[in-house]
């Protein structure tokens, strides 16, 4: 198998990964402008975000995790949300989490994005977050938090954390869906029930 590093070398790595994550955000802004990003995990994102992750573990399997040592903070960043955004590479995301929470613990890396990668996969598995940084669309149109177990819990955490209140980040998050004019699915039951179906193919859930 060819490797994405022949002819590139090491130090272009941190430049490729701000490439996979400016792939990301274009076209999540191409998704907006065309009114398709609220119905369903897109094939065309699918099919990058795996392509990401694909990349991005081929990096990892080399360097190790990156961080803002070794990267510098964009590139660092970049890799954080191509994380985040591999949702259909459950083993990948989980191995990430392993491999920050390490970082973390010897305080090269930022808790808050532990967290929040932490909260994605929980999401995921069904689960209830810890930090209540994920959300979805409810049955009154608006975006509110995933599952979690207790408000003052969660309002705890995030401020041990350095995040705001999850009341004060819900305000923050509604507003950024209506300047995008990110409108929830036409029919919220059925993209539940897909969305169960799209864990269960993934392997999120049995």
């Amino acid at each position: 198998m060819s490797s994405i590093f022949e002819p590139m070398n090491h130090q272009d790595i941190p430049e490729l990964i701000i490439t996979l994550q400016n792939a990301d955000l274009e076209l999540r802004k191409k998704l907006i402008s065309e009114g398709k990003l609220g119905e369903g995990y897109n094939s065309e994102m699918e099919a990058l975000h795996n392509h990401n992750a694909d990349k991005l573990n081929e990096i990892i399997d080399i360097i190790g995790f990156p961080t803002v040592e070794k990267l510098g903070s964009a590139a660092a960043y970049a890799a954080w949300l191509v994380i985040q955004h591999s949702i259909g590479n459950p083993e990948f995301m989980k191995k990430c989490a392993q491999l920050l929470e390490i970082e973390v613990k010897n305080k090269k890396a930022d808790f808050r994005n532990l967290a929040y990668l932490k909260d994605r996969i929980a999401t995921f598995e069904n689960q209830p977050q810890l930090y209540g940084t994920q959300y979805d669309w409810d049955e009154n149109g608006e975006l509110s938090p995933n599952d979690f177990d207790d408000v003052e819990k969660v309002n705890q955490r995030r401020k041990s954390i350095g995040l705001n209140t999850v009341e004060e980040q819900t305000e923050i998050i509604r507003a950024q869906a209506k300047n995008e004019n990110h409108l929830p699915p036409k029919d919220l039951i059925l993209r539940k029930k897909e969305m169960e179906d799209w864990k269960k193919s993934t392997g999120w859930i049995k």
